[in-house]
């Protein structure tokens, strides 16, 4: 018996949206997905599915039409943050925080927000940060110019939601 059946971790997104088709779609051209499943609720809607991008099974199904909005944040790490991103876009995304190299994380990456309104922070890891100096790259002039832009993109895009 497997203590996480179907190839879930630890902790698994469930993802709860208005739009499920839109959303599996948009993973789908987006990332190299693996689907397990689509229930059908009698009204067509999406009652439960699974799909697998890299290691993370992502489960999803569609909101009631009284339910607010909730938005996912997802982080995830790919091989070619580059060629994830155009595929994002292409599939509906739209950017949020332009791809910049962050010598605090040692990560290329952007934000891009899919067409239901999640957010997903796409990154290539780079190199290692050696922690005993997260000081001095956090006094670096133009790292702080990044984490500024990153921290600010985001909160406008939190903001446009109200």
């Amino acid at each position: 018996m497997n203590k996480n059946p179907g190839g879930k971790s630890t902790v698994t997104p469930y993802i709860v949206v208005r739009g499920a088709e839109q959303f599996l779609a948009f993973v789908e051209q987006t990332f190299d997905v693996r689907a397990s499943g689509r229930f059908p609720n009698p009204d067509g809607t999406i009652g439960h599915a699974e799909i697998t991008v890299g290691e993370s099974v992502l489960m999803t199904f569609d909101a009631q039409p009284d339910w607010p909005v909730t938005p996912s944040f997802l982080s995830v790490y790919i091989e070619d943050v580059d060629a994830t991103l155009a595929r994002a876009v292409e599939a509906g995304g739209t950017v949020v925080t332009e791809l910049m190299e962050s010598g605090i994380t040692g990560d290329r990456g952007c934000r891009v927000k899919d067409p239901v309104g999640n957010i997903w922070w796409l990154q290539t890891h780079l190199y290692d940060v050696d922690y005993a100096t997260i000081g001095e790259i956090f006094a670096d002039p133009a790292e702080a110019t990044k984490m500024q832009y990153a921290q600010e993109s985001f909160a406008i895009e939190m903001r446009s939601r109200i």
